[in-house]
């Protein structure tokens, strides 16, 4: 069924999120099973998965086998299980990939939640429930089951406890992601949610669930963790060199698209709440408000590096040259930061010209700073570092209410404008986003 978006919602982004009416859904939730090669374990685990859900599930439920190009006898063990059981479906797949599996089933249900999980059921049962029951009431857009959060409970050898923890250190300092665990198999997500997100995601194999998690983020998604129960499967058939390597590689793919702003997450925004009085303060300049935050968080950061640079630059050059080669690179980091989350410019649209006024910019603050080290130059003579510092200090805090001041009125003049953050900055025109498809 194809309805337009509510009114008030702004083309391209979600609606707000609220309570599913379960009353009028046959099946709320869809849980797909990825298999490669599992005639082993695939029916006593889809059987106790049936039972689990048909005892402490109280709404309709389907449970999909997504078979991976399997080579064994697991198409034969899925196609009996559909025969068998009612609530369970069997769907074949020619090439491999858990992503690919994922994305294909999750794109073709029509259950408003959608979950993974993998066949060892490494994952206790119990955890599902909590899990789905924010994506339901309409509190949250996607939960993950979390071995590494406080109050999981997990049983593994040191080698894949080591791995899993460096792995999501790489992920926070790399791309800044603050979920704890990015490769439990046990996941959910809204139907219209993935419906939006799935196409953004490329990967098709292990770092899907990376990829999905991290633009999510990056894009405002509410993501809910649950604390889990983890048992090992001793005879997995994970290549743990070669999912690393790949995770790595999509790693440096995916912080490339979010640094050069290629992907158009403006999609996925919420709006604030869907109480009208969120969007209806009066006297309060909710963007102005917001936009400081944001700006005040980069100036910090720039000037930190502004200040290591200069450190560094001073060790094989003068004063003024150093200033000039510190002061340029951290405004173009500057600027590509302050377009990015202060001012929530996305894509690549305009961004050379958000760069040429960034330098002119940068001009100005260069005249002050450089003016200001003339000034101390000409008063002391022979000023040392730490008197260097204090007084580029004070010039750079100048510089920067000045910097805000024209980013704000001319180079982001019209993200600047607005006053509700969930609206893009620019007009979309992709024609799918006129209307979206309710599951």
């Amino acid at each position: 069924m194809t309805t337009t978006q509510p009114p008030g919602t702004p083309l391209g982004s979600l609606p707000p999120r609220e309570h599913l009416r379960l009353g009028q859904i046959a099946t709320v939730l869809d849980v797909v099973i990825p298999v490669y090669n599992e005639e082993r374990d695939l029916e006593p685990c889809v059987r106790r998965l049936r039972e689990h859900l048909a005892r402490t599930f109280p709404y309709g439920f389907r449970i999909t086998i997504a078979d991976n190009a399997s080579t064994d006898r697991t198409p034969e063990v899925a196609a009996r299980l559909d025969d068998a059981l009612e609530e369970v479906t069997a769907v074949r797949l020619e090439r491999k990939g858990r992503g690919r599996a994922l994305r294909t089933v999750w794109s073709l249900s029509e259950a408003p939640v959608l979950a993974y999980m993998d066949v060892d059921l490494s994952t206790d049962l119990n955890a599902l429930l909590p899990l789905v029951a924010p994506l339901i009431s309409g509190h949250s857009d996607l939960a993950i089951g979390s071995r590494l959060s406080r109050g999981a409970r997990v049983v593994r050898g040191p080698k894949r406890e080591f791995i899993s923890r460096m792995y999501n250190l790489i992920l926070r300092g790399s791309l800044a992601a603050r979920f704890s665990d990015a490769q439990c198999g046990f996941k959910a997500i809204r139907g219209e949610v993935a419906e939006r997100l799935l196409p953004m995601v490329e990967d098709t194999g292990w770092f899907f669930d990376t990829e999905l998690l991290v633009l999510a983020e990056r894009a405002g998604l509410r993501i809910h963790e649950v604390p889990v129960d983890w048992v090992d499967d001793p005879h997995s058939t994970v290549q743990l060199v070669r999912t690393a390597t790949d995770d790595l590689k999509g790693v440096w793919r995916v912080g490339r698209a979010l640094g050069t702003g290629a992907l158009p997450l403006d999609r996925l925004a919420r709006p604030f709440g869907d109480d009208p009085r969120d969007r209806e303060l009066s006297g309060v300049p909710g963007g102005l408000a917001r936009q400081l935050v944001g700006f005040c968080a980069v100036g910090g950061l720039s000037t930190l590096l502004y200040l290591g640079l200069y450190s560094l630059f001073r060790l094989g050059t003068g004063a003024q040259l150093a200033n000039a080669a510190a002061l340029l690179l951290s405004a173009v980091a500057n600027t590509a930061a302050n377009r990015r989350l202060t001012f929530g410019v996305r894509g690549r649209d305009r961004a050379v010209r958000h760069q040429a006024q960034g330098l002119v910019v940068f001009a100005i603050g260069l005249v002050l700073t450089s003016g200001s080290l003339a000034a101390l130059d000409a008063a002391s003579g022979t000023p040392s570092h730490g008197t260097e510092l204090a007084v580029l200090v004070s010039a750079n805090l100048a510089a920067t209410v000045l910097r805000f001041l024209l980013f704000r009125a001319w180079v982001f003049p019209d993200r600047a404008g607005r006053d509700d953050p969930a609206t893009p900055p620019y007009p979309s025109h992709d024609r799918n986003d006129r209307t979206r498809s309710t599951r």
